[in-house]
Parts: C-alpha cells; structure tokens; sequence
C-alpha cells in the first residue's frame, strides 16, 4: 500500500474554487501529484454534512471495475445537489476517496464560498 502524505494530498484541492450552487456544492480539483486512478468515494463532508452521491461521473459509475482515471495535470469539477451545506465564510471540506494503490485517502481542507 502506498502512503501519500497529507501535505501532497492537499494541493489536489483548488483553493478559492468552492461554489454555493443553489441546490448543493461545488470545487474544483486537479492531479498534481501523477497519474493515478479513483475506484470510488466513501463520502464528501461539507460543514458537517455528509454527501454521498453527486457527473459526469456519479458515485455509483466509479468502482473497482470501473475506476477514474486521474492523469497528471488533469482537472475536474465536483458537483454535489441536493444538499444545503456550504455557508458564507470559511468551510471545512472532508473527501475520502478510494484508491486501487493507496487504498483509503482522506483529503481536509478549508475554504471560502
């Protein structure tokens, strides 16, 4: 299993990217890291509430099976409805996702809508 420090993790996160859509949330994230892939996601915290499903790629169209590809330099938007969580001023963002060779991967950060 491979380890990735949490310090490498964080700068996947865009800063300054974290939207209020009028039915959920948004933010930006992009591969800095190298290639690697995504095979699913436990869940993504937004201010204590938890959201579980969210495409172009939904949660339920990424498994082991059928992981993401996540190329070095590529860039995503994470599109999160049905759900009221982000706040005018700081927000705290939780993602765990799933990782074929790191397994689980906890990303923590901070950020203003």
């Amino acid at each position: 299993m491979v380890i990735v420090p949490d310090f490498l993790i964080k700068r996947i996160y865009q800063k300054g990217s974290l939207k209020k859509l009028e039915n959920g949330a948004s933010f930006n994230l992009k591969n800095v890291l190298g290639p690697g892939f995504i095979s699913g996601f436990n869940y993504v915290k937004i201010n204590d509430v938890i959201i579980m499903n969210g495409k172009e790629y939904t949660s339920n169209d990424v498994s082991d099976d059928n992981p993401i590809a996540f190329r070095l330099g590529q860039a995503g938007t994470l599109v999160m409805t049905g759900n009221d969580s982000v706040t005018e001023g700081v927000n705290k963002i939780v993602i765990e996702a799933l990782n074929p060779e790191a397994g689980v991967v906890k990303l923590s950060v901070e950020d203003n809508a």
